[in-house]
């Protein structure tokens, strides 16, 4: 193919790519506010963190060939809280494939409580199918809440991801 084929397919794809629409979401009862790049679809199930079950909530949506979500749970023991980050973040890591991060930095969201174990992680793995991803994600408490920001896809645009780690607020 020759340069004005290519310059020529590559303004084709831009032209189909959806514009990422972003949004402020603030779940109701979960005290924090982000900005997603779509609607986003809400589950919420029982899961085990740290030896005990507990009920997340997930807001999730897909744009661009990213996944951008944010869960949250309220754990009602401040004494877990440090435990319940660390599984959470061994969680994101186990699954892209348990491999060290590429960065690792304290956790930086306005209003959280500061914890150690409040970190964000820039991860590269494979999916359990095997194709390549990426994984920013932000772990991080309020009180006896604690909550987990992930954006995930084969390739994370900085500007997309800045925004919506950027915009993450606790508003108690």
């Amino acid at each position: 193919m020759h340069s004005r084929g290519i310059a020529l397919f590559a303004g084709t794809l831009l032209a189909c790519a959806p514009a990422l629409d972003w949004r402020e979401v603030r779940p109701p009862g979960a005290n924090v506010q982000v900005q997603l790049p779509c609607k986003p679809a809400i589950h919420a199930r029982q899961v085990t963190l740290a030896g005990a079950a507990v009920e997340m909530s997930l807001y999730a949506c897909s744009a661009d060939g990213v996944t951008y979500a944010l869960s949250h749970a309220d754990i009602g023991d401040p004494a877990r809280v440090g435990a319940v980050l660390d599984a959470l973040a061994r969680s994101a890591r186990a699954n892209l494939g348990g491999g060290l991060p590429r960065s690792s930095a304290p956790a930086r969201v306005e209003g959280m409580t500061p914890i150690p174990l409040a970190v964000r992680l820039e991860l590269d793995g494979h999916l359990p199918d095997g194709r390549p991803a990426r994984e920013s994600v932000v772990v991080f408490a309020y009180g006896t809440r604690v909550y987990q920001a992930t954006a995930l896809g084969a390739q994370l645009d900085p500007a997309a991801l800045d925004t919506f780690l950027g915009s993450l607020r606790v508003r108690p």
